[in-house]
C-alpha cells in the first residue's frame, strides 16, 4: 500500500481507501472494466458506491496513473501500463485483451496519409484476433467485432 500511497501523492491526488484500492485493482488485473474493479474494490475495503469507483477511475486517469482504453463493442477497460507506446489485441470471441509492444517504440508508431491540420501525437491500434482458449474450445475466427455508434456510449 506504500508505494500506491506514493503514487497517488506524487500524482497530486489525496490518499483514500477506495483510489488504494481501485489502484491496486486495475494493476493487479488484466484490462478491467469498471464493473470487475468495483467488485474487487469493494471486497477490498467493503461498500463503495458504483459512482465513488467511476469518479476514482477518471481522477486516476486524468492524473496519469492509469490508461482508458474503449475496443469497439466493449465497455471501457483500464489498465496501469502507462507512459509507453503500446497497442491491444482483442479477442473477438470472449473480450481477453493482451498488450503489444510497438515495433517502432515513439508516438505516433503509424503516420496518416492525410493529418488535416491535426497534430498527430499519437496513433491507437487494436488487433482483433481470437485467443488461444477460444481456438480450444472452437470459437469461430471469423466472427466480426461488435460494432457500435461513433460517439455512442
Amino acid at each position: 500500500m506504500d508505494n500506491v500511497a506514493d503514487d497517488l501523492r506524487s500524482a497530486g491526488l489525496r490518499v483514500t481507501a477506495a483510489r488504494v484500492a481501485i489502484l491496486e485493482q486495475v494493476r493487479s488485473g488484466n484490462h478491467l472494466d469498471a464493473e470487475r474493479i468495483a467488485r474487487g474494490v469493494r471486497g477490498a475495503v467493503g461498500h463503495v458506491s458504483t459512482q465513488a469507483v467511476y469518479d476514482g477511475l477518471h481522477a486516476l486517469t486524468r492524473a496519469g496513473l492509469l490508461r482508458r482504453i474503449e475496443p469497439a463493442g466493449s465497455p471501457a477497460r483500464f489498465e496501469a501500463r502507462v507512459g509507453d507506446n503500446h497497442h491491444h489485441l482483442v479477442c473477438r470471441s470472449c473480450g481477453e485483451v493482451s498488450d503489444i509492444d510497438c515495433v517502432v517504440g515513439e508516438a505516433p508508431c503509424v503516420e496518416p496519409s492525410q493529418t488535416h491540420g491535426f497534430v498527430v501525437e499519437e496513433a491507437e491500434v487494436v488487433f482483433w484476433g481470437v485467443c488461444p482458449q477460444c481456438q480450444e474450445h472452437g470459437a469461430p475466427p471469423d466472427r466480426p467485432p461488435a460494432r457500435r455508434a461513433h460517439g455512442a456510449s
